[in-house]
């Protein structure tokens, strides 16, 4: 067997991929697909951080629409975050892989509150660990969530699953049929580019710490084991 090219990752999964083509909740087979992915990475020894998002649940423009001021809006959307949290949970663990959810906010009936120290030591025993609750702050995504908890917890990667999209493009391919697709990047290209990669405030974090970003498709079986095995699959963005 290949050895894994990452010994590390920081899974970032939105809310939308969960839902797969329903639009809304979290989507059976879309879910499970995930995880059996995930466990033919954890058998190759990796230790896997995941992030996921909410969008599934709850969008902030949904709060817009209603009147609702931006901080409350984030913050049920940090909720909606903890819900998919214990989903992945669960099914990871129905499928024999030792699993944590840490939330950003306390609510310790049913997950571990963050703490960095206690996380890395989840990983180094194998298990996977959920972080949920975005940052723990109104106005910032998961997206920096996502680079802020790779950077803590000293990952080699972040991997970016996208939902049927196989990577970066110069435009969005199913409005502009010229849009080219990237093999590599710089965290500079994506921000002076505007690409729609990750939020300014995740591309710059990652870049100030030299964390690389791979972009792939999740619903091509078997990629994510493809990029912790050093392939080329997706966009590859790192450096200045």
């Amino acid at each position: 067997m290949s050895e894994p090219k990452y010994r590390r990752v920081l899974l970032k999964v939105s809310g939308e991929a969960l839902a797969g083509e329903d639009g809304f909740g979290i989507n059976p087979p879309v879910i499970n697909n995930l995880v059996k992915e995930l466990k033919e990475v954890y058998d190759l020894g990796v230790q896997i951080a995941i992030v996921v998002g909410g969008g599934n649940i709850w969008r902030g423009n949904i709060g817009a629409q209603m009147g609702m001021e931006r901080a409350q809006a984030d913050y049920m959307g940090m909720l909606a975050t903890v819900m998919n949290a214990l989903a992945l949970q669960d099914t990871l663990e129905n499928h024999g892989v030792p699993t944590r959810v840490q939330t950003s906010i306390e609510m310790r009936q049913i997950a571990e509150p963050y703490i960095r120290r206690k996380a890395m030591r989840h990983l180094e025993k194998n298990r996977v660990v959920i972080f949920a609750g975005g940052t723990g702050n109104p106005y910032f995504t998961t997206d920096t969530t996502a680079a802020l908890r790779a950077v803590e917890i000293g990952a080699d990667v972040i991997l970016m699953a996208k939902n049927n999209v196989d990577g970066v493009y110069s435009a969005d391919p199913k409005v502009d049929e010229s849009a080219t697709k990237f093999d590599e990047l710089t965290h500079l290209d994506v921000i002076s580019k505007g690409l729609s990669v990750m939020d300014s405030t995740a591309s710059s974090l990652s870049m100030d710490n030299d964390i690389p970003l791979v972009v792939f498709n999740m619903n091509e079986p078997g990629n994510i084991k493809r990029v912790c095995l050093g392939e080329q699959i997706g966009t590859t963005v790192r450096g200045k």
